[in-house]
C-alpha cells in the first residue's frame, strides 16, 4: 500500500474540545489523522483507545501525532486501521472530553 492509499480525517483542537465530536469510520480501511492547534496556549496530543480501555498501555500508538501540536501548527499521525468496535479519542494535555469513533 502506498502513501496516498490512506484518507485523512482533519481535527481540530481548541480550548477544552475538538472540532468533531463523533467519527463514523470503515473497518480495516486505512486513516491518518491530522490534528491542528487553533487557540490552544499549549502544545496538544492525540489518542485513539478501545471504548473503556484508555490507560496508555490500551491506546493505538500509530493514532498519536508524530510530533506535539504547537499552537497554529498542524501535525500528521502514522497510518491507522481500526478493526469493527467502539473507541474513544481525546486530547491528554489540552485536555479534552473522550469523544465517540465507531468503526462498521
Amino acid at each position: 500500500m502506498t502513501k496516498h492509499d490512506h484518507k485523512v480525517i482533519k481535527l481540530t483542537q481548541t480550548p477544552g474540545e475538538f472540532n468533531k465530536k463523533e467519527l463514523k469510520l470503515k473497518a480495516g480501511e486505512p486513516y491518518v489523522f491530522e490534528v491542528t492547534n487553533k487557540g490552544v496556549d499549549h502544545a496538544v496530543g492525540f489518542v485513539i483507545a478501545p471504548k473503556g480501555k484508555t490507560d496508555k498501555e490500551n491506546h493505538i500508538a500509530n493514532a498519536y501525532v508524530q510530533k506535539v501540536v504547537e499552537e497554529g501548527q498542524t501535525q500528521s499521525s502514522k497510518e491507522v486501521v481500526l478493526e469493527k468496535g467502539e473507541y474513544v479519542f481525546f486530547c491528554p494535555m489540552n485536555p479534552t472530553p473522550q469523544y465517540r469513533i465507531v468503526v462498521n
